[in-house]
């Protein structure tokens, strides 16, 4: 099954607009996806593609979180998630969906119903937390500080540690025997996608996961409106006990707890399919931002552009988060937002024939083309497959032997999270000489102070750790260029 990405612009309360992401996948009635922070609705792609034979699902990055926009409040409160889940709606021109939310995801959509109950056909919930007010002081005060870069890399093994530890001990910030999980592990295969989605949302962890903590339970009272919905946790969940916790429930409510993560998608399935939302297409109007299918010179996938104009090709281990305004950019295969390329080439030709591929896709006519760092080769290819003007730019400085050993460092995830630090050491040595890997006085680059403030770093390190097919672009790029 194949899942497409997408924006849409969605209007805020005061007014404004923000930028929001999701996946989409399937056809029939419309089911929508809330995932759990500080994840993104990357979580729910095996799910998609699992329950897109029955419905046309749609999942959204909930504001702050993966590539959706944060909303413009200093502290949002769950009502604020849930009115923004029916203002999604609202952009995509559906008046009614059917829902699943797993934790943080069912309590933003519970939240949701209770305001809005004529906009769900029905819920599926994925755990539901009924914090006593005990615990919402304790989590509140220890669960989610804030989460913000510091100049040499700090944050990163505290974030590392922090995600590992979290399937040790539940609440993370209390180790001990009593708190132990049963899903301990040290594989940093599992750790790094929520890691690298925690990179992603930055601060708006703290305040998404501190606005679900601080919400009050919202089963509705006796007679007040309310679609359908179900309840359910699998052993092992921390949430399951939470459900002794919900008491008395309306009469259109289910509460079943079940053994494992199997049963409880069964049940979701069964019960979404039983209270199906009227077929309706989703709006998908352009916003000057998407993805493009693209099969060509062995790459299959979807790639990430933005804007018009000039088209703009990002550093070997960059996106196009750099990219200049009043360009057309694009996220090369296995950076970015961009698709994966297992195996990916180290020859130039492929790499140009995507590239080719996706702007006659787009149905561009750039009238140039521009190469940032090593891509100013992959440029000039482009340019010349296109009949087009490159920019003439030097290439960069430094040995091509060595750039070949050294100029981009293996960032392989590893078990103590060392390669987070790694990517963060170049950044700042890369900001300051040039070559980075050969800081001295005579590599030394005039550079703005701003370049190094964490913020900024921030950005171009999230760009880097995406950037997993960045070492065979940058080779092919040097082979391309030819002995210095």
């Amino acid at each position: 099954m194949l899942i497409d990405r997408a924006f849409i612009d969605v209007t805020n309360p005061d007014g404004s607009t923000r930028r929001v992401h999701y996946r989409r996948a399937g056809s029939g009635p419309p089911l929508l996806l809330v995932h759990q922070s500080p994840r993104s609705s990357a979580e729910y792609v095996p799910l998609i593609g699992r329950w897109a034979a029955h419905f046309t699902v749609i999942a959204p990055d909930t504001p702050g979180f993966g590539e959706s926009e944060p909303l413009p409040l200093a502290r949002p409160e769950c009502e604020d998630y849930a009115d923004a889940v029916i203002a999604l709606l609202d952009a995509l021109g559906l008046a009614q969906v059917a829902a699943y939310g797993f934790h943080s995801g069912a309590i933003i959509l519970v939240t949701a119903a209770r305001r809005h109950p004529d906009r769900f056909s029905c819920l599926a919930c994925g755990g539901y937390a009924v914090w006593t007010e005990a615990e919402k002081a304790d989590f509140g005060a220890a669960y989610t500080p804030d989460f913000l870069p510091l100049p040499f890399g700090e944050h990163l093994a505290w974030l590392w540690g922090r995600v590992q530890e979290q399937s040790w001990f539940f609440p993370w910030y209390r180790p001990g025997n009593a708190n132990r999980l049963p899903m301990a592990t040290l594989d940093p295969a599992m750790a790094q996608p929520i890691v690298m989605e925690c990179l992603a949302a930055g601060n708006s962890f703290s305040l998404g996961y501190g606005a679900v903590l601080r919400a009050n339970r919202d089963v509705p009272p006796p007679g007040a409106p309310t679609p359908p919905v179900l309840i359910s946790a699998y052993d092992g969940d921390p949430l399951k006990a939470h459900i002794a916790r919900l008491g008395e429930v309306p009469p259109n409510w289910k509460i079943a707890p079940v053994a494992t993560p199997a049963e409880l998608e069964a049940e979701a399935l069964a019960w979404l399919r039983a209270h199906p939302a009227p077929l309706a297409a989703p709006a998908t109007p352009d916003v000057g931002e998407g993805f493009v299918r693209v099969e060509a010179g062995g790459f299959s996938g979807l790639l990430h552009w933005k804007g018009r104009g000039e088209l703009w090709l990002p550093a070997p281990g960059s996106a196009l988060s750099a990219a200049p305004e009043d360009t057309l950019a694009l996220d090369l295969p296995g950076h970015g937002l961009s698709d994966p390329w297992p195996d990916a080439p180290e020859a130039i030709g492929p790499w140009a024939e995507v590239v080719v591929a996706a702007v006659r896709a787009l149905g561009a006519a750039p009238a140039g083309v521009t190469g940032a760092g090593w891509s100013v080769v992959l440029a000039a290819d482009v340019a010349a497959r296109l009949g087009i003007a490159h920019a003439d730019a030097p290439l960069p400085p430094g040995d091509r032997a060595a750039w070949r050993l050294q100029g981009l460092p293996d960032l392989t995830p590893d078990w103590a999270g060392t390669h987070l630090l790694k990517a963060w050491r170049m950044l700042r040595a890369e900001t300051c000489f040039a070559p980075w890997f050969a800081a001295s006085p005579a590599t030394a680059r005039a550079f703005d102070p701003g370049d190094l403030a964490p913020d900024r770093l921030a950005v171009r390190h999230l760009a880097l750790m995406r950037g997993q097919a960045a070492r065979p672009l940058l080779a092919a790029c040097l082979d391309a260029a030819g002995p210095a």
